[in-house]
């Protein structure tokens, strides 16, 4: 038996699996949301319990998903980074990183490439299990077509209080590796 392909974004609050999804109403008010989801996170990371459940993270990463996604096409790295534990573990072809500070020149450079005006990244496919997130993510170049990066990510979140504590990712650019300065400075530290 085969299984229906359906949409990865089915119950999700915004699509972002291709270009011009998404009204820019819902993008500010997912800016505004992700802000609010980083001031959430708390100084330990929480105990899964019958306090806060598997179910219940799963379900806040599930609406943390699209904020998420739109601070990326906006280019808004202090919220990206305030996603981050400060003792997140992030493995790649770069890493590993351990903490959010060394981590942070690198990933500036990949932000402004992913983020820069006529490209637009989206996440075709994303997953959830508990406190696990795996996605896939391609940038297109709005005017040829063509894809200037790629790669796949598992984040493990705690949700909303907890943040993500262990982040892996393959990353593979096809036309640039590090990012002009004037794209550096479209990036919100």
């Amino acid at each position: 038996m085969t299984k229906q392909k359906a949409s990865y974004y089915e119950k999700l609050s915004a699509d972002y699996s291709r270009p011009n999804l998404v009204p820019p109403a819902l993008q500010a008010e997912l800016i505004e949301f992700g802000e609010r989801i980083v001031a959430m996170k708390e100084e330990e990371l929480p105990t899964i319990d019958s306090n806060y459940t598997l179910a219940q993270i799963e379900k806040e990463n599930r609406e943390w998903w699209p904020t998420h996604c739109e601070a990326l096409r906006q280019g808004r790295g202090d919220i990206l980074t305030g996603e981050y534990r400060n003792d997140l573990v992030y493995f790649c072809q770069d890493g590993p990183y351990q903490g959010v500070e060394q981590q942070k020149e690198r990933e500036k450079h990949w932000w402004a490439l992913i983020a820069q005006p006529g490209v637009t990244m989206c996440w075709p496919i994303v997953m959830f299990y508990g406190e696990h997130t795996y996605f896939e993510w391609k940038c297109v170049d709005d005017i040829t077509n063509e894809t200037l990066a790629k790669g796949n990510v598992t984040w493990v979140r705690r949700g909303h209080r907890g943040g993500c504590y262990l982040k892996t990712e393959q990353l593979t650019f096809y036309r640039d590796v590090f990012a002009e300065e004037r794209l550096l400075k479209l990036i919100q530290t």
